[in-house]
């Protein structure tokens, strides 16, 4: 029934985030946790090989539709995989709750400007290949060493930014998803060795997502409104501020 339990929870989860591009670890890994199972050895890998299986199968629909920015992403991949190990590094030298409190204001503001611009046209208004490449790999780096540093996922920051940068709304989720990917399943590589897997509930909610996504990433195609992903977006980042916050202060 436990297992039961915590799929059903995994497929709603699959489903939402599927659709914004993101693979979902921010809430999978707390989702195990709060069910009972070891935070280290069993949430934590978990969470991140369902990250990147969301994010995979997602990403599959999204470049059979050709969705994706597959030549404009590459940038993208390797900043931010460059950023997260220097990210990690520093957090031995950097006073970790005053970057967590600059990162969950940074986030209110960029949550709060996606629900005040849910409203705007929705246009492409795409930079040269050059400035754009340029702008994504400073900002993978960037992303990146967020991410390694606070040891959470950085995918929820990769969409704002390729908004602002002028990617249509579905366009920035559909190449998220297939950023996503990589950085996930090279997190879960590195607790591969650390993790003692509870192999029936990876499988089990390992197909949980693989249907979720699947049915997310069609309904986000056909069905969304790019209003409607600014405003999940909106709340998504919100919610993570409040996360970081209470962590920090309670």
């Amino acid at each position: 029934m436990l297992i039961l339990a915590v799929t059903t929870v995994i497929l709603v989860l699959a489903f939402i985030f599927s659709m914004l591009g993101l693979g979902g670890a921010m809430l999978y890994i707390p989702v195990f946790h709060w069910f009972g199972y070891d935070f280290k050895s069993v949430a934590i890998p978990t969470g991140l090989l369902l990250n990147g299986i969301t994010a995979l199968s997602a990403a599959i629909y999204y470049l059979r539709s050709k969705m994706v920015d597959v030549k404009g992403s590459i940038p993208l991949i390797v900043s931010s995989f460059i950023g997260a190990p220097v990210g990690a590094y520093f957090t031995k030298l950097v006073p970790t709750r005053t970057l967590i409190l600059l990162f969950a204001i940074a986030m209110v503001f960029a949550g709060g400007r996606m629900l005040l611009t849910s409203g705007q046209a929705d246009k492409e208004k795409m930079m040269s290949f050059k400035i754009r490449a340029a702008l994504m790999a400073i900002g993978g780096f960037l992303i990146g060493f967020i991410a390694g540093l606070l040891g959470v996922g950085g995918g929820f920051l990769f969409v704002p930014m390729m908004i602002a940068m002028g990617y249509a709304t579905k366009r920035a989720a559909a190449t998220s998803a297939f950023v996503v990917i990589f950085s996930s399943f090279s997190g879960f590589a590195g607790h591969i060795a650390e993790g003692h897997f509870n192999w029936p509930l990876m499988i089990a909610t390992s197909i949980a997502v693989i249907v979720a996504s699947q049915i997310g990433a069609k309904v986000m195609k056909e069905k969304m409104k790019a209003r409607w992903i600014k405003q999940m977006f909106g709340i998504v980042l919100l919610g993570v501020a409040v996360k970081l916050l209470l962590k920090l202060y309670l």
